[in-house]
């Protein structure tokens, strides 16, 4: 299948041709069909997949094919769980709108109120917002549901993670007079989430796509044991100076670990920035200009921050604390190898992380080889975890022991 076989506006094509686009990831031949066709869309899709263009295509095909009669809010509303990833769908919205005559906006918290409210009462096709910064507006009435026919809730696994859920029920009830709705997820498990597809989908077409192994074999998955702190920090020292690691992201788990960390690559003379959760927009958007720009070479980060995050030629994904969850893995190494290009991905692997390893490698059904790096060659053993044994009682209760003096 070709974008030539989808009947896309000749301006889409043109635009996605431009980008270097030539055919349909997986997602994008699972979602487009049907998504065209305005059929309600569940997909569990990774990022760096595709899904991004799996949900704008026909949304902004839908708006080519239906103009517009006069001025107004918005007819596309896109959710996103933060910050980072609502700018990255608006400026990807921005590469596909070119030459249509079309306008699209990204709204979120953390700027300055003024600009989005003026961007509102503008005309918009296409809204890219985080929930909460939108129910702000929305509760103000300077937001219109009415006029959206098409909802498209991103990474809805981790909108239910951050405590979005409620806020993004509330959106979608507004949104009622919407014709169709797509929700794209990494992992579609959970019964939260089970209950929030139920109430908001009609018949939803499932699309449950992969990234092909052939695509995750790009990455090289290598794994370090660390005996403590000291000793992680020296092994990740020596993977930055390696002249190969020309740009990383360093993953940790909680922004006080990002802050230390930063502070401690720094006084190392590294060119590193840091991102988390708690840091303002401007500082945010700060950070990633100067590691777009390659005037840092290496990036702090938490998961919270770093979602949705693109950024091209990224060499070296580094897992110095292992994620809470073997999916997260997938998200984190899938900022490397993009675009066609390898990557590597390194976990330094402390005594408490072997489980998280062992369950990483079921989940993804491949195996990550372990390494010694020279002078740095761990001096505590391989810690085994034993599966705790199963009650000869089967579940059942144990007896009570009589209290003594009672019959």
């Amino acid at each position: 299948m070709s974008f030539a076989d989808l009947d896309l506006d000749p301006r889409l094509e043109r635009n996605l041709l431009q980008a270097g686009y030539r055919k349909p990831t997986t997602i994008q031949r699972a979602v487009l069909e049907a998504a065209l066709e305005q059929q309600d869309i569940l997909a569990s899709a990774p990022t760096g997949t595709g899904k991004t263009a799996a949900f704008l295509l026909p949304a902004l095909q839908h708006l080519l094919d239906f103009p517009r009669r006069e001025p107004g809010h918005a007819r596309v509303l896109v959710l996103t769980p933060t910050r980072e990833l609502a700018q990255q769908v608006g400026e990807y919205a921005e590469k596909l709108l070119r030459g249509t005559g079309l306008s699209q906006g990204a709204i979120v918290g953390g700027r300055d109120y003024q600009l989005d409210a003026d961007l509102l009462q503008g005309n918009l096709d296409l809204l890219v917002a985080t929930p909460g910064r939108l129910m702000q507006y929305l509760e103000e009435e300077k937001f219109d549901p009415r006029t959206v026919e098409v909802l498209i809730i991103d990474e809805a696994d981790r909108m239910l993670d951050m405590g979005f859920m409620p806020v993004v029920d509330r959106l979608a009830a507004e949104v009622r007079w919407r014709k169709q709705t797509m929700l794209f997820s990494a992992t579609l498990e959970g019964q939260g989430l089970e209950a929030f597809v139920r109430t908001l989908l009609d018949e939803p077409v499932r699309c449950d796509a992969k990234p092909p192994r052939s695509e995750r074999k790009k990455i090289n998955q290598l794994a370090y044991r660390a005996d403590d702190a000291k000793h992680k920090l020296a092994l990740l020292d020596r993977v930055l100076a390696d002249p190969e690691c020309e740009r990383s992201i360093i993953f940790v788990r909680t922004r006080e670990r990002a802050i230390a960390l930063h502070g401690q690559l720094f006084a190392k003379k590294y060119r590193v920035a840091v991102l988390q959760g708690e840091m303002t927009q401007a500082k945010r958007d700060d950070a990633l200009r100067k590691f777009r720009e390659n005037r840092v070479k290496h990036l702090v980060a938490t998961d919270v921050a770093a979602r949705g995050l693109d950024v091209p030629e990224i060499t070296h994904v580094i897992n110095y604390d292992m994620p809470r969850s073997a999916d997260t893995y997938l998200h984190r190494i899938g900022r490397t190898a993009r675009a066609g290009a390898k990557g590597t991905a390194i976990s330094l692997v402390e005594a408490h992380d072997h489980p998280m390893l062992e369950k990483v490698q079921r989940y993804t059904e491949e195996g990550i080889r372990n390494r010694v790096m020279e002078g740095l060659k761990p001096q505590t053993k391989v810690p085994s975890f034993k599966k705790p044994k199963k009650s000869k009682l089967k579940g059942k209760a144990k007896p009570k022991a009589k209290a003594k003096g009672k019959k």
